[in-house]
């Protein structure tokens, strides 16, 4: 079950209403509280950083589950990618996935984006986004480079008309989409394009929920 939770919490795609936006639809910051079946295991936070026309995202993701008051599984997960526009440069990413432990990095060369990974070393086309939640242009793609183990992640997405989704500060009106291939779950986008919400099943059954903060 707890490998189902770290597979799918790194895959996204955006919403169409903002997939042409040059500019990421947030302030310094986006933060979700993340739940197991009603009970909450961790948070999930983006920041965002401009310097001129580049733009530095960083994820910090921490779970734990609990089980009888026994913490019966830990994820962490660090990342940082730079992008300039809209072109993808690089990331570098360290996970912690219950002790098993992945170190990534990509960087934009003149052949594609060179991938280097625990399982050794890959060249995907330049067109190649990462899984980052946040991306609304990962619309249009359907092979991702998955941020925890630098493997290609195959999905597919399907629309599913639009929805109020509850935040802890109210509602908001929202796209929601669900995905299949490598990953599923069921992702929602506001009408800037912001990533506001994501539900999906762990392998035991239990259900995984992200609650925007903001």
């Amino acid at each position: 079950m707890y490998r189902s939770i770290a597979a799918v919490l790194l895959v996204t795609v955006g919403a169409a209403t903002a997939a042409d936006a040059q500019d990421p639809p947030y302030g310094p910051t986006l933060t979700f509280a993340v739940y197991r079946n009603g009970e909450p295991i961790g948070r999930h936070t983006l920041a965002f950083q401009h310097s001129g026309s580049d733009l530095t995202v960083s994820t910090t993701i921490d779970f734990a589950v609990k089980v009888l008051g026994i913490t019966a599984y830990r994820y962490s997960h660090r990342g940082q990618e730079v992008w300039t526009g809209d072109a993808f440069q690089s990331a570098f990413t360290q996970t912690d996935d219950n002790g098993t432990k992945y170190t990534v990095r990509a960087q934009r060369t003149a052949n594609g984006i060179d991938v280097q990974r625990p399982s050794g070393r890959e060249v995907m086309p330049a067109g190649t986004l990462p899984t980052s939640h946040w991306n609304v242009r990962q619309i249009g793609q359907t092979t991702l480079l998955n941020t925890q183990n630098g493997a290609q992640a195959r999905i597919q997405v399907t629309p599913l008309g639009r929805e109020k989704v509850k935040t802890a500060t109210g509602w908001v009106d929202a796209n929601h989409y669900r995905y299949s291939g490598d990953v599923t779950k069921d992702q929602w986008f506001d009408d800037r394009g912001r990533w506001v919400k994501t539900l999906f099943k762990a392998s035991d059954g239990s259900t995984i929920e992200y609650i925007l903060q903001e």
